[in-house]
Parts: C-alpha cells; structure tokens; sequence
C-alpha cells in the first residue's frame, strides 16, 4: 500500500474512534446520569450507577487520547500539501483534547465526592458535571477551528473532492458561531444545534473518503513514492 494512503487510512480510523467515542460519552453515558436541574438525583444516579459512571471517564479519556492521535496523524497527511494548516489542524487538536482531558479529571472527581461525601456531596456532584459540560463548551471552540485549516488542506492538496474541502471550512465556521450563540443566546439551543450541522456531515463524509478512498489516484501520480509522506526522524542512538 501506498505511504500516503496507508497514513490516509490510519487517520480516517483514529477519527472514527474519535467520532464513536465522543457519541457514546455525550449522548449514551452523560445523558443517563447528569440531571441539570437537580442535583440530588444526580448524586443518586452516580451513586447507582457508580460503574457507568466510571465507564464515562474511561470514555472521556478515549476521546482525549483518539483526538490526540487523529490531530498527529492529520499532520502526518497533509503536512507536504501544505505545512502551517496541517500544523493547526495538530495545535487545535491537541487544545481541545487538553479540554477534554481536564473534563475528565472533572467526572473522575464527581465519582470519588459520590462515593465517599464530603460535605454537600449533591452541590459538589453538581457542579463538577456543569464545569464539565462548559469545558467540552469552550473546547469546542478549538474544535471549530481544526475543521477551518482541514478544509483548507483538502483545498490545497486537491487530494480530495473540493465541495469536502469548502464543507469543512463552513462547517468550521458554523462551529465557532454555534459556540458563541450558545454562551451569548442560551435560548437559541435550536439555532446552535442548526450550526454543527454542516460540520457533523463533513466530518463524516471526511471519515468515509480516508477509510474507503485514502486519496485521489492523481495524489499519488503526483507525488513520488519515496516522498509522498516523508518518515518521521530517526532517533538518535546516542
């Protein structure tokens, strides 16, 4: 297998795992034990519920490490199209992955304060899971903006179809627009939920392309074999 399709195919795979993990997080485990408008029942739930709760920071910790790894092997890929974007698409990533990470630390002190009370062990709860909720907030900034340069790098590098490349930039766009709406109009949920749209479709179009596809076969026409996705350094022996 070609070097380019090979780092292609990889990427597309650490994103699927990205894609799958942050689905069952958000919307299967969060959703099953945080009640925003009552802490007592929350405490209960975790309490209940202590090893799905635990399941969740497990979880929470495979979206840091598979949005760490997607961002490196993002600038694996593009980094000979086009270097300062693949470079941002790795910086973003790796931002919002600190985000995240610290969202765990979060939900893994939210358990520990639900097992073993201390003090107003429902306040606590509580608000550990709301700070949680506003660090994958203001993470998504981040997120936005590793979709803007990917887009730009599918643009650059021809690699891929266009209409991918102009989708993810608006997608990223949409991205950091919704995050804002949110913060700054709360009862406009339907309104942010409308901006992601297009970069949930392009994300996933992105993930499809590299898994089935890799590249375009003029992306390997055009570039030689030996330099398509130069390896990493040697460490030294020293």
């Amino acid at each position: 297998m070609h070097p380019l399709i090979r780092s292609a195919r990889t990427t597309g795979l650490l994103y699927l795992g990205l894609a799958i993990s942050g689905v069952l997080g958000s919307l299967l485990i969060r959703s099953r034990l945080f009640v925003a408008d009552d802490p007592t029942a929350t405490l209960a739930r975790l309490v209940e519920h202590e090893s799905l709760a635990r399941t969740g920071i497990a979880v929470e910790l495979l979206v840091v490490l598979t949005q760490a790894l997607t961002a490196v092997w993002f600038y694996r890929l593009f980094r000979t199209a086009n270097p300062v974007a693949a470079g941002s698409i790795a910086a973003f990533g790796l931002v919002n992955a600190v985000a995240i990470l610290a969202s765990a630390a979060l939900l893994a002190s939210a358990v520990t304060v639900a097992t073993d009370p201390i003090g107003d062990a429902a306040a606590t709860v509580q608000l550990l899971y709301v700070l949680s909720g506003d660090l994958w907030g203001v993470g998504a900034l981040f997120f936005g903006l590793w979709l803007i340069p990917m887009g730009w790098c599918v643009l650059r590098s021809r690699w891929m179809p266009r209409p991918l490349g102009w989708l993810l930039v608006a997608g990223g766009v949409g991205y950091l627009l919704s995050v804002f709406v949110r913060y700054l109009a709360p009862q406009a949920g339907v309104a942010a939920d409308a901006l992601v749209l297009p970069s949930t479709v392009g994300e996933f179009w992105m993930i499809g392309y590299l898994l089935v596809r890799g590249v375009s076969p003029h992306a390997i026409d055009e570039l030689p074999h030996d330099t398509a996705v130069p390896p990493l350094p040697a460490r030294s022996r020293a």
